[in-house]
């Protein structure tokens, strides 16, 4: 862990001598040589520090040696922080007291709040701090040198790059297996000798040439060679293959020794061909293989350099048809490397899970009750399960527990490794998380804090992916460079580590992750790696903070209280350190006293408290902070001291339903990326200065009821991704959007639709055919009760309706989203018809809500749409008849005079009518329609027709074709419906159900 909080102090040292030494010197005068001398000797020791955390693994003296680097370098990274707030706070101060830049040791920022602030006392203090800052660099130097002086006598290796040490710690694997000895994996085993004994799909599935690639991956210690061993020894296996052949590979990957073990192996050789030459190797090899049907077992791969693998990889595709090569690695991007990532692979991945409560014990108590007697066996056996609970199912945590209690012959000894902590057990560290020590070695620095930081969350903690990646930036382990996307990075970072097995139990939304949990072994390995963090500190005496809290604090420079009755947080000297403090749901009815102590913190969230009477001022000298969330806090105001937090990124006021405005203040937060006003109420508008907060890219303003048009200058933020509802804008409804085209997720346009041709060009230069990251758009329609006469004043619009109704259409022409939009809602529309574009066979739509939409007498070919899944039609008032061509089919005859179907609501599964109440007619397919093959509504699974009570029958053809897949009815309110239907005894009924025994009626 050295290397990483070392890099940081690297980078951080970087970033001060480019812009603080330049600018604000004289903050600090007398220690620009220290800092640039402690730039060049951290540099010098971070090439040492991988040989170094190998060899400290089991030399303590060296482990020792690395904890006072890590934990002295910490201390640095706190005083360059408070360096740092230091000067923030001078910039606020100095620019409120109306002192001169030119006289002054800072630069003042461009955009200021006031303070009254004794000019004297401001001076004083500036001598004071900037002496005190001084001093601190100069101790903590002092230290860190006599520390970096020690390097030397170990006799460290400088580390570029050089071949992996992975397998002399591993150890080669072999084929042979103890089968007495393996629990729980039949079924897995099972699923895996299909894929390599049958075709395994379809023909593209896995191929390489003529040969298939089947992966086993999982986190170390999951048995994946002990699966591919139970396959590899099959009998169906053995009868299968001409040959079968197993190389442990491991890293490096070295193509030359693979291809020699694979001669030997194959031409059973007492020992490996002498050659190096790569190309003789590879030709002897296609010759040995060529014709003959084989598997090739390569365990333990772990290189994603498609260069090395590709010369093995057409060699082997000489092979005999059917031959398959079996992988096992921790990385997923390494099955799909040796696959091919432009194959559909998925299938040929079996990505291997833990072990149940029952086989885990047996695994353990296999190992652990050998030689003991019966009794000790009964004796110990409520124990063991319970000690097996701490495997969670992995199987190297069964066997080294088993071990470890095989030596213990009595009922204290078991219950002591019971009640104590996993990764303080000494034979874990040297047996299991040795494994996991080489997943976390192959790690950047990066990476490695982003994963060991991890470990701040309590064990079972579902952990949400975007609010961990904020936690990540907020400790700087996403870098400085402001012009990169830090979620981007983020985003990233976490695919890295959940390729590698780390992460477990994803909750996804599409293809994104959403949220993970870490298997209970991998969060100890990951608290293991922060043990010592820490121990710098000298020992608390504070009464009030628990050593428990302290250690928190100063291990992760964080602190979770989220959803713990914490009436008043106590703020003391020992925990100042803290970066990142979670006080969500804790019962709060005010601020904390003595937060502005905290000067180090990036990230609070205090949302969800009732603070009564109380404002944010004490938070806003917090001049570090970076996220702040006070949502559903009952506040009233904003103050306008919310703009001294310069460093803001992202600033949530959710739920604070009584605040009216924000301060102009709040335009000052140059850095602001992301700004929630989510249900707030009462807010009437947003602040003139918008436009300058340039780096806006999320503005998230769902249920603000009050808002009623945007600021003039919201039209210059062409960079915002995320904008709920669009008003208004300087006399444009939506054309003010034109440029907007990074807009995504989901948009609320709230039109009011006047008779004259200003509406119908407005909506035109929206462009929202342009904006191809939209997923959900919503379209609410208001009718313009005035309009402009000749002099530009309002007057009455007399406008007729059929003039109006022309115009609502033109406008919802010109509305034409682009194809990529999934999810339309058109609501209150007064046009007669829908537009063209919406029954486009190019469209991803897949639910698609009309409400309201009171003069619609007719229903488009809504089953064109090759994905709709969900589809709702509610208050359409007008509409009496829903005729064939709603369903989009088109009846063709082939060559062969078989009829086909093309539209017919492939993929739609839920079909609802509401409130239609002048609907009398669902005309039915034709004879000739129903006798296709092919099937109409394939997918749909309810049918919901409410309160349609002029409807006086379904079509029956329909739903026989339907009736398959249909396992919901519901006519609720639909009184006509009901009488010809509701006896489930009669014939009408026994017409539709007949065909399908599982239909459920509902009215």
């Amino acid at each position: 862990m050295a290397d990483a909080i070392v890099s940081v102090v690297l980078e951080r040292i970087a970033t001060l001598v480019e812009e603080k030494i330049r600018d604000e010197v004289n903050l600090v005068r007398g220690v620009k040589k220290e800092v640039l001398k402690l730039s060049v000797d951290l540099n010098t020791v971070r090439n040492v520090l991988e040989d170094a955390e190998k060899k400290g693994y089991k030399e303590k003296n060296i482990k020792d040696w690395l904890t006072r680097l890590e934990n002295t370098t910490y201390e640095m990274d706190d005083v360059l922080d408070e360096w740092n707030y230091s000067i923030l706070k001078f910039q606020i101060e100095q620019s409120s007291d109306g002192v001169a830049a030119a006289d002054a040791d800072v630069v003042p920022p461009k955009c200021t709040v006031r303070f009254c602030i004794p000019c004297s006392c401001l001076c004083f203090k500036k001598v004071s701090v900037r002496r005190g800052i001084a001093l601190k660099i100069k101790q903590v130097k002092e230290r860190l040198d006599l520390i970096l002086a020690e390097k030397d006598r170990f006799h460290f290796d400088e580390i570029t790059s050089q071949p992996s040490d992975r397998e002399s710690w591993r150890g080669q694997t072999t084929s042979v297996i103890d089968k007495e000895g393996v629990y729980g994996r039949d079924l897995e085993r099972e699923a895996l000798v299909s894929k390599l004994v049958g075709e395994g799909g379809s023909s593209e599935e896995g191929l390489i040439g003529g040969i298939r690639v089947v992966s086993i991956v999982g986190v170390g210690g999951i048995g994946k060679t002990t699966l591919a061993q139970l396959a590899y020894n099959d009998s169906r296996v053995e009868n299968y293959f001409e040959l079968r052949i197993w190389i442990s590979v491991s890293d490096p990957f070295n193509e030359v020794e693979i291809a020699k073990g694979i001669v030997a192996s194959v031409e059973k050789l007492d020992e490996p061909p002498k050659t190096n030459q790569l190309e003789m190797l590879l030709q002897r090899l296609k010759e040995s293989i060529s014709g003959k049907k084989f598997l090739l077992v390569m365990d333990d791969v772990w290189t994603q350099d498609d260069t090395k693998w590709k010369p093995l990889k057409n060699t082997l595709k000489s092979g005999g048809t059917g031959s398959k090569v079996l992988v096992t690695t921790r990385n997923e991007k390494v099955a799909i490397m040796m696959m091919g990532e432009s194959i559909k692979n998925d299938r040929m991945i079996h990505r291997l899970g833990v072990l149940n409560d029952e086989d885990c014990w047996s695994l353990l108590g296999w190992i652990a009750l050998c030689g003991k007697s019966k009794d000790q066996c009964e004796e110990f056996e409520n124990t063991g399960k319970e000690i097996t609970k701490k495997c969670n199912g992995l199987p190297l945590a069964a066997k080294t527990l088993g071990s470890l209690l095989c030596f213990k012959n009595t009922l204290e000894e078991w219950e002591s490794v019971l009640n104590s902590e996993i990764w303080k057990l000494e034979e874990v560290e040297d047996d299991l998380f040795r494994h996991l020590f080489l997943s976390y070695n192959e790690l950047s620095p990066t990476l490695k804090r982003c994963f060991s930081y991890c470990a701040v969350f309590p064990k079972d903690t579902r952990i949400y992916v975007d609010e961990l990646i904020t936690k990540w930036m907020a400790m700087s382990y996403l870098g400085s460079n402001a012009d990169d996307d830090w979620k981007v990075r983020g985003r990233g970072y976490f695919d890295y580590l959940s390729m590698r097995s780390l992460f477990q139990d994803f909750d996804k939304d599409g293809d994104k992750i959403k949220s993970f949990m870490m298997h209970d072994i991998v969060h100890d390995f990951a608290q293991f790696l922060r043990k010592d963090v820490g121990s710098r500190m000298k020992k608390t005496t504070c009464e009030e903070c628990s050593p428990l809290l302290v250690s928190q604090v100063e291990k992760y420079r964080s602190s979770l209280f989220r959803c713990k009755e914490v009436l008043d947080p106590h703020v003391c000297d020992c925990l100042t350190s803290v970066r990142l403090l979670d006080l969500r749901r804790c019962g709060l009815q005010a601020i904390p006293k003595e937060i502005e102590k905290l000067i180090h913190l990036r990230w609070l969230d205090l949302g969800n408290n009732k603070f009564v009477g109380d404002d944010l001022k004490s938070i806003c000298k917090l001049y570090n902070l970076q996220f702040l969330w006070v949502g559903w806090c009952g506040l009233q105001e904003i103050p306008l001291e919310i703009g001294n937090l310069s460093q803001l990124i992202h600033l949530d006021l959710s739920g604070n339903r009584g605040v009216r405005e924000l301060p102009e203040s709040l335009c000052n937060l140059s850095k602001l990326e992301s700004l929630n006003v989510n249900t707030c109420f009462s807010l009437c508008g947003l602040p003139q200065g918008i436009h300058k907060l340039k780096k806006l890219k999320h503005l998230y303003n769902q249920n603000t009821i009050s808002l009623k048009q945007y600021p003039q200058g919201i039209s210059q933020l062409t960079s915002l991704v995320t904008l709920n509802k669009v008003l208004p804008c300087d006399g444009n409804k939506v054309g003010w959007l034109k440029n907007f085209n990074r807009l995504s997720g989901k948009v609320e346009l709230s039109i009011e639709t006047s008779s004259c041709g200003d509406s119908v060009e407005d909506a035109r230069e929206a462009e929202l055919g342009k904006k191809m990251h939209i997923q959900e758009l919503r379209i609410y329609f208001s009718e313009s009760t005035t309009t402009m006469d000749g002099r530009g004043k309002q007057v009455k619009d007399t406008s007729s309706s059929s003039s109006s109704t022309s115009v609502w259409n033109e406008v919802l022409d010109a509305l034409h989203p682009h194809p990529n939009l999934q999810h339309l809602t058109i609501r209150h529309y007064n046009g007669s018809r829908l537009p063209g574009w919406i029954v486009s066979p190019l469209n991803q739509l897949t639910s698609i809500e009309l409400d309201n939409c009171e003069f619609l007498v007719s229903l488009p070919p809504l089953g064109k749409l090759p994905l709709l899944e969900t589809l709702s039609i509610q208050d359409l008032y007008e509409l009496e008849y829903v005729g064939r061509e709603f369903l989009g089919i088109a009846t063709t005859t082939t060559c062969s005079s078989m009829a086909t179907i093309a539209g017919g609501f492939p993929k739609l599964k839920k079909l609802t009518f509401w409130k239609c109440i002048n609907w009398t007619k669902w005309e039915d397919i034709t004879v000739e329609e129903d006798n296709v093959a092919i099937s109409i509504m394939p997918c749909l699974t309810e049918l919901i027709i409410h309160d349609c009570r002029r409807l006086t029958e379904l079509p029956q053809r329909l739903l026989q074709k339907v009736s398959p897949s249909l396992k919901w009815l519901d006519i609720t309110g639909s009184t006509q419906l009901i009488q010809v239907y509701g006896d489930e005894d009669g014939q009408p009924w026994k017409s539709i159900s007949d065909h399908n025994p599982h239909l459920r009626l509902y009215h």
